[in-house]
Protein backbone atom coordinates (compact mmCIF):
# COMPACT_ATOMS: atom_id res chain seq x y z
CA UNK A 1 0.00 0.00 0.00
CA UNK A 2 1.21 3.40 -0.67
CA UNK A 3 0.38 5.85 2.59
CA UNK A 4 -0.16 9.69 1.25
CA UNK A 5 0.32 12.83 4.05
CA UNK A 6 -0.07 16.23 3.56
CA UNK A 7 2.16 18.22 6.35
CA UNK A 8 1.34 21.45 6.58
CA UNK A 9 3.06 24.10 9.67
CA UNK A 10 3.52 27.81 9.78
CA UNK A 11 6.64 29.14 7.78
CA UNK A 12 8.92 29.09 10.58
CA UNK A 13 11.87 25.80 11.40
CA UNK A 14 9.26 23.82 12.61
CA UNK A 15 7.89 22.77 9.17
CA UNK A 16 11.52 22.13 8.29
CA UNK A 17 11.67 19.84 10.86
CA UNK A 18 8.59 18.24 10.28
CA UNK A 19 9.57 17.02 6.93
CA UNK A 20 12.81 15.92 7.77
CA UNK A 21 11.06 14.11 10.78
CA UNK A 22 9.16 12.07 8.20
CA UNK A 23 12.32 12.02 5.69
CA UNK A 24 13.68 10.11 8.29
CA UNK A 25 11.33 7.32 9.18
CA UNK A 26 11.00 6.55 5.37
CA UNK A 27 8.65 8.95 3.51
CA UNK A 28 9.70 10.44 0.40
CA UNK A 29 8.87 13.94 -1.46
CA UNK A 30 6.25 13.98 -3.25
CA UNK A 31 5.92 16.63 -5.56
CA UNK A 32 6.91 20.21 -4.71
CA UNK A 33 6.35 22.19 -2.01
CA UNK A 34 3.51 24.81 -1.49
CA UNK A 35 3.63 27.95 -0.15
CA UNK A 36 0.58 29.96 0.88
CA UNK A 37 -0.90 32.67 3.26
CA UNK A 38 -3.32 32.17 5.91
CA UNK A 39 -5.88 35.31 6.10
CA UNK A 40 -7.33 33.83 9.11
CA UNK A 41 -4.06 34.11 11.05
CA UNK A 42 -1.98 36.56 8.93
CA UNK A 43 0.72 34.34 8.46
CA UNK A 44 2.75 32.26 5.58
CA UNK A 45 2.07 28.57 5.83
CA UNK A 46 4.02 26.27 4.28
CA UNK A 47 3.01 22.41 2.78
CA UNK A 48 4.47 19.39 1.42
CA UNK A 49 3.06 15.87 0.69
CA UNK A 50 4.95 12.88 1.38
CA UNK A 51 4.58 9.23 0.56
CA UNK A 52 5.56 5.64 1.85
CA UNK A 53 5.40 2.25 0.90
CA UNK A 54 3.83 0.52 3.53
CA UNK A 55 2.89 -3.57 4.09
CA UNK A 56 -0.73 -4.24 4.53
CA UNK A 57 -4.23 -2.22 3.40
CA UNK A 58 -5.88 0.79 3.97
CA UNK A 59 -7.71 1.58 6.96
CA UNK A 60 -9.31 5.08 7.79
CA UNK A 61 -8.08 4.00 11.75
CA UNK A 62 -4.53 4.16 10.61
CA UNK A 63 -2.25 6.87 12.08
CA UNK A 64 -0.11 7.58 9.37
CA UNK A 65 2.25 9.82 10.89
CA UNK A 66 2.84 7.01 13.09
CA UNK A 67 4.02 4.61 9.77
Amino acid sequence: MKAYRLLTEDDTSAFCHKVTRALSRGWELYGAPAYGFDAATGRMRCAQAVTKDVEGTYSPDQKLGEL
